[in-house]
């Protein structure tokens, strides 16, 4: 079946809502809320990411720091046909995408997180992934996969593991501070995995 991309995508015409960037004090108070999972029905691709960030905690938005190359890498890679703002991240689903994390609660660095929030949020990944059997699930990190999932030496890709039907990827973690992979490169793993949607 090939991807819903391929068909001509429903696209929204509305400029997104521009609003200020959170302040310190309300970076500060984002600590451990969560941001809600973007979810549909017949998803392609689950992505998933680390754990939210002081600033997409603070705006209720997936990937929205300014510098994440998610939502550029997403577009170029031809998942959207557009470049989307964070503040549109409802529409995905309209493309058969979705967004969840491993692990829920925000915190200003991954680094906060235990060993023990990730293999929780990889028991929760699995009862989510065999809830709404999206094709693939996209993990964008290598090693908050490997300690959810007991891999330690998975690698960027796709993996031999699956959840039911469900193929799981590995992609890099696409925050600004990943000097080891530059856009291009991520760009080249999204569109790897975009192009195995067609078999």
């Amino acid at each position: 079946m090939p991807p819903r991309g391929d068909a001509p995508p429903r696209t929204s015409r509305r400029t997104p809502r521009r609003t200020p960037p959170p302040t310190r004090a309300e970076l500060e108070a984002a600590r451990d809320r969560t941001v809600d999972d973007v979810l549909g029905p017949s998803l392609d691709v689950l992505f998933c990411g680390i754990n939210p960030g002081l600033y997409s905690a603070a705006t209720g938005r997936h990937f929205a720091r300014p510098g994440n190359r998610f939502w550029p890498a997403l577009h170029l890679s031809g998942f959207t046909p557009r470049l989307l703002d964070p503040s549109e991240q409802a529409e995905l689903p309209s493309y058969g995408l979705g967004i969840t994390n491993v692990v829920a609660r925000a915190t200003a660095q991954a680094a906060e997180l235990t060993p023990e929030e990730f293999r929780a949020g990889g028991e929760r990944l699995v009862r989510l992934v065999s809830e709404i059997r999206p094709r693939v699930l996209a993990v964008a990190g290598v090693t908050a996969y490997r300690t959810a999932f007991g891999d330690p030496k998975a690698a960027v890709g796709p993996q031999d593991a699956a959840i039911g039907d469900t193929a799981v990827w590995v992609l890099p973690n696409p925050s600004g501070l990943n000097a080891h992979w530059p856009l291009d490169r991520i760009v080249g793993e999204l569109r790897r995995l975009r192009e195995s949607l067609r078999g």
